[in-house]
């Protein structure tokens, strides 16, 4: 393994600081899961990093042990929100949701931490609602500014939240979507959020439930970005910590099952009896227990037998076999299962910045959708199987062909 000095493990929980961190999954070295690679560097070494899955009893974060430093995940990115036509339609809706809820007019302010390319706040543009973005890769922070979505190339935190204070700015809304995960200064961060509020402003964060994660073994949401699994208990002591209330808690289906979590300076009744509602059934689920995640491991194992048998089957049969969505999650897949070029030709990706470069660690090219009805290959493993529906009717044609997608989670199937 290479590269130590960029990378810290942590012996004390992210959130609550708890010393008594029991391990749950152990995925072996990675390689970084977006850092996808240039033909001219597939013979130089990759760095590889731990991965290991742990649980906090004190306060019942589920978190990996390993830091990655944040100026090498995310200050060059390759991920751009506004490929995916499902992300678009759900960030409409989230923004129009707001805009009525809040009753939120061009005298208001909406922050986005990680903002990605403006894929969600062009919808309050859009409604004459001002916005900053707070995106930290300078690549896709450009973007949204060409887009027209006022976005700072900064990390979020309470040196930011501070200066942004110090020019006269304080948020109505601060929306965080699939990024409380990525935040090793999980404190640091949500105490940023606190402080840019107005009185009466709220913060809302989407992420990945725990539950789902084990219950569905979506182990491939694991990787080394993603530094903490959250469920509702864990989210309710990290709101206390830093004076908000946890006021409202939605079930979404977007990635496999997420969840949509409320923050503000004060309750909200009916939105905090959902709340309610929603911990007795983590209670009853034992999400706040460690024997929820005492067989994950076992369940993982068994997925890679019965997804590798497949595909060896049909190889051994002389199908060939492609992959679709040259995703993070697909890297973490790929590289447990030890799925390769062996068994796949390449892989079918829809974004124009991934397209002619190579997958991390199993050096699978990455090429454009209309390869598959040019070579149209029996097989597609659907790698983004959380995009399925959309995918699968983008590639009706293919389908209609012949071609068949494999969807590995959250039990392999044929379709």
């Amino acid at each position: 393994m290479r590269g130590m000095m960029e990378c810290t493990r942590v012996t004390e929980c992210r959130s609550c600081g708890g010393s008594e961190l029991l391990e749950i999954l152990d995925l072996g070295c990675t390689p970084l899961a977006n850092r996808l690679v240039a033909r001219e560097d597939l013979d130089r070494p990759e760095p590889r990093f731990p991965l290991k899955l742990v649980f906090c009893p004190a306060c019942t974060l589920v978190q990996i042990t390993d830091t990655v430093s944040p100026e090498i995940l995310f200050r060059d990115y390759v991920y751009y929100s506004s490929f995916s036509d499902d992300t678009l339609a759900h960030s409409r809706r989230h923004a129009e949701s707001l805009i009525t809820r809040r009753g939120l007019t061009g005298t208001s302010l909406v922050v986005e931490a990680a903002s990605n390319d403006g894929y969600l706040l062009q919808y309050f543009v859009e409604k004459g609602v001002p916005v900053l973005g707070i995106e930290p890769a300078e690549n896709v922070a450009r973007v949204a500014n060409e887009r027209g979505i006022p976005t700072r190339a900064e990390f979020f935190d309470l040196d930011c939240a501070r200066a942004l204070r110090e020019e006269g700015m304080a948020a109505d809304v601060i929306l965080g979507n699939n990024v409380l995960a990525h935040v090793s200064d999980l404190n640091g961060f949500v105490g940023a959020a606190a402080h840019l509020l107005k009185d009466d402003g709220l913060v809302e964060y989407e992420f990945p439930h725990v539950g789902d994660l084990v219950q569905n073994v979506e182990f491939d949401t694991i990787y080394h970005e993603h530094l903490c699994y959250f469920s509702a208990h864990a989210i309710e002591r990290l709101f206390d910590r830093h004076g908000l209330v946890f006021t409202d808690v939605r079930k979404i289906p977007i990635h496999g099952g997420s969840l949509r979590v409320t923050g503000a300076g004060k309750e909200d009744p009916e939105g905090r009896e959902r709340v309610e509602k929603f911990l007795d059934e983590e209670r009853v689920l034992g999400i706040d227990r460690f024997d929820f995640y005492r067989d994950f491991g076992v369940r993982v194992t068994r997925l890679k037998e019965r997804l590798t048998a497949t595909l060896r089957d049909l190889k051994s049969q002389g199908n060939r076999i492609v992959a679709y969505g040259a995703s993070a999650k697909g890297s973490t897949l790929l590289n447990v299962f030890d799925i390769g070029r062996d068994v796949l030709d390449h892989v079918i990706d829809r974004s124009t910045v991934k397209q002619g470069k190579y997958t991390p660690g199993t050096h699978l090219e990455i090429l454009p959708p209309d390869r598959l009805l040019e070579e149209r290959p029996d097989y597609t493993l659907l790698l983004t199987w959380n995009f399925a529906d959309e995918i699968l009717e983008q590639q009706s044609a293919y389908r209609d062909a012949g071609g068949r997608f494999i969807i590995p989670i959250p039990e392999v199937q044929i379709v």
